[in-house]
């Protein structure tokens, strides 16, 4: 059902295309971020996880249209959540937007809706290699509806308490990442930890993927944080130039911090360093200059990175470091807008604010910090909740069997593999030189451990080939190892383990 009111012509097509563009950006960001978590989970569970985050896109965008809009930004809201007046997308369409007459509600409705379907998305992270999808589907649908989009009214909506009481939150520190960072706290700590936790070391499988990740949240950042401008304005502009600072300067920051262990530059300190400046700058992309979002991304790195050991400290299993990247990134970029938030960078598009301390604002902390506080408290209290009632309901239960756990959530969840192992054999004869086929295995892994070879195994990506070469004297000995490509081949079954085939955990 749609408003059939004609659109406002005083509308700037710059600043729709602006924002259609950026809504694009963050949809992006979504799949980005499930290359993200896949590449630092275990090979036997990359494709779930590059899975669960695009059916995020999916159950949000349904619960956006039913309700989830108008939960969040319809007019009659009261200072912690809206009514139905606009559920069904109801009077949605060219009448100007509540967060600015720039552009049209549908226009806004749309953009909201990204910011929406990435939260659970992030949240669910660390549950990842243990929970059952179909739980988390209904999981996502229940916490949209009354965390994410009740913090999100309070944060954004003109009627909510923190925003008539000052706070300053541009594009969601506290209702994306500190929601999301305190419901995957819950989340784990219910989930319980994952078999061979403390004893097993689990490394990322596919660094690639991480980087392929982080590349495409990175890009989709700028919209994120510059669409919230809602405008093609030089406060846009802004934003995009202390987002891309402040992920630089944190991607050095971790990577150095990291170095001083193993003297490696790690990919990986380097990829969860940029997702930590681009956390903190999140909430004062649009209140702060250059110089500061130097200092918020060198902090927010320092902090997320020692926040990544509470997890060993206190003994929990976050198993993608959500909690510390997000929770407490998201915390640090919301105190230290309260510090850095200045009068002349909200003025690029004629906003108004009293500023932070740098604007002598001094109780612009207390109330950013009150904000943060009653976000995490409101996302990790009722997410608990959601989770321990869900977990007692026959047919809910959150974690898989521990045969699944062990076989891998790819294979017992969704039944498709994200790689597809075969190891080929090649012995090369000493007179003609020729390769000769010695033994050629189709390579997965079964819950007890046995390799499943043959035709019992699935397509996917991953070729192992070891080579045998045959001196003058007859000996034979491992020439070279590398990945090869091959297409689907057939065999008999022959159990064996090989311990060293690419990604077979």
């Amino acid at each position: 059902m749609s408003d059939t009111a004609p659109s406002d012509p005083t509308y700037k097509s710059g600043d729709i295309a602006w924002t259609l563009m950026s809504t694009a950006l963050v949809w992006l960001m979504i799949p980005g971020l499930g290359y993200f978590y896949s590449g630092m989970a275990r090979s036997k569970n990359a494709l779930s996880l590059i899975m669960v985050s695009v059916i995020s896109i999916a159950v949000v965008s349904f619960q956006w249209w039913l309700w989830g809009y108008s939960l969040t930004f319809s007019r009659g809201a009261n200072r912690f959540i809206g009514n139905l007046d606009n559920a069904f997308l109801r009077g949605v369409l060219g009448g100007p937007s509540i967060a600015t007459p720039n552009i049209p509600d549908l226009v806004f409705c749309i953009f909201q809706c990204m910011f929406a379907a990435i939260t659970p998305a992030l949240a669910i992270g660390s549950a990842a290699e243990r929970a059952r999808i179909l739980p988390m589907i209904i999981f996502i649908f229940i916490w949209s509806t009354i965390v994410y989009d009740p913090i999100a009214c309070w944060t954004w909506n003109p009627a909510g308490w923190s925003f008539q009481m000052g706070g300053l939150d541009f594009a969601g520190g506290t209702p994306v990442h500190i929601s999301s960072g305190f419901a995957s706290l819950a989340y784990c700590v219910i989930l319980g930890k994952r078999q061979g936790h403390g004893k097993e070391e689990f490394k990322p499988h596919n660094m690639s993927n991480v980087v392929l990740g982080t590349a495409l949240l990175w890009f989709g950042w700028f919209g994120f944080n510059g669409g919230s401008a809602l405008a093609g304005s030089m406060r846009a502009a802004m934003a995009c130039v202390v987002t891309n600072l402040a992920a630089s300067t944190a991607a050095i920051t971790w990577m150095l911090l990291d170095y001083r262990y193993e003297r490696k530059f790690s990919a990986l300190g380097f990829c969860s360093g940029a997702v930590s400046g681009l956390v903190a700058i999140t909430p004062a992309s649009g209140y702060v200059g250059p110089a500061a979002s130097v200092a918020i991304g060198f902090v927010g790195a320092i902090a997320c990175n020692l926040a990544v050991k509470l997890k060993h400290r206190m003994n929990f299993d976050d198993a993608l470091d959500v909690f510390a990247v997000h929770g407490i990134g998201g915390i640090v970029g919301n105190l230290m807008t309260g510090l850095f938030a200045e009068q002349y960078i909200a003025a690029l598009d004629g906003s108004t604010i009293a500023g932070g301390w740098i604007n002598h604002n001094w109780i612009q902390l207390a109330y950013q910090l009150a904000d943060a506080c009653a976000g995490a408290a409101w996302s990790f209290g009722v997410t608990f909740i959601i989770l321990i009632i869900m977990d007692r309901i026959p047919g809910l239960s959150l974690r898989v069997h521990p045969d699944v756990e062990l076989q891998g959530l790819d294979h017992g969840e969704i039944g498709e593999m994200a790689y597809y192992h075969v190891e080929k054999v090649i012995r090369i004869d000493p007179e003609t030189h020729e390769p000769k086929l010695v033994e050629e295995i189709h390579q997965q892994i079964r819950p007890n451990g046995e390799a499943i070879q043959g035709a019992d195994s699935t397509v996917g990506s991953a070729k192992f080939a070891s080579v045998i070469n045959v001196d003058e004297h007859g000996n034979e000995r491992v020439h070279h190892v590398e990945q090869v490509s091959s297409p689907h081949m057939s065999g008999e079954l022959q159990p064996r383990h090989n311990p060293g085939a690419l990604n077979n955990v």
